[in-house]
């Protein structure tokens, strides 16, 4: 699985002209899955996204987790993460994986979050999303995992 997680002041996906859903403080998560991604690759995302130490402490270091500044997550699916650009002019997606297995898998995302007890939104799998954010910091880390294992 291919995530970009990104501290946000605020984030929101809107479908067909109506928000469906938004957080305040916290975390947007646009999560790409690859063929042979497994439950495994979806928990050890979820527990680093969960232990991630991306806030800001009183010193302002970044000591403190979602969980700590008791934020929330925006899950959103992108298959487009999984994009091969090597060869040609168009990106190749060959790598995503089947939606039923993706839809699957961010939805085990956020479910190994919420049993962390971290607030759980999820953008519409498969529409048309836009995605509004104020990132703050700016904080944007990439995360991939591969077995079960964050590389």
């Amino acid at each position: 699985m291919r995530a970009i997680v990104q501290r946000v002041s605020s984030a929101s996906v809107t479908v067909d002209s109506s928000v469906v859903a938004s957080i305040s403080r916290g975390l947007l998560v646009l999560v790409g899955v690859a063929e042979g991604d497994t439950g495994q690759d979806a928990e050890a995302l979820a527990s680093k996204i969960a232990a991630m130490r991306v806030f800001p402490d009183e010193e302002g270091r970044m000591n403190l987790s979602v969980d700590d500044v008791a934020g929330e997550v925006l899950v959103v699916s992108q298959f487009t993460l999984l994009a091969d650009v090597r060869r040609g002019r168009r990106p190749s997606f060959a790598r995503a994986a089947d939606p039923e297995l993706a839809r699957d898998l961010i939805n085990q995302v956020s479910e190994f979050l919420i049993q962390g007890g971290i607030p759980v939104v999820e953008g519409r799998f498969g529409a048309k999303m836009s995605v509004a954010l104020v990132n703050e910091g700016p904080v944007t880390i990439p995360i991939d995992t591969s077995n079960g294992k964050v590389l």
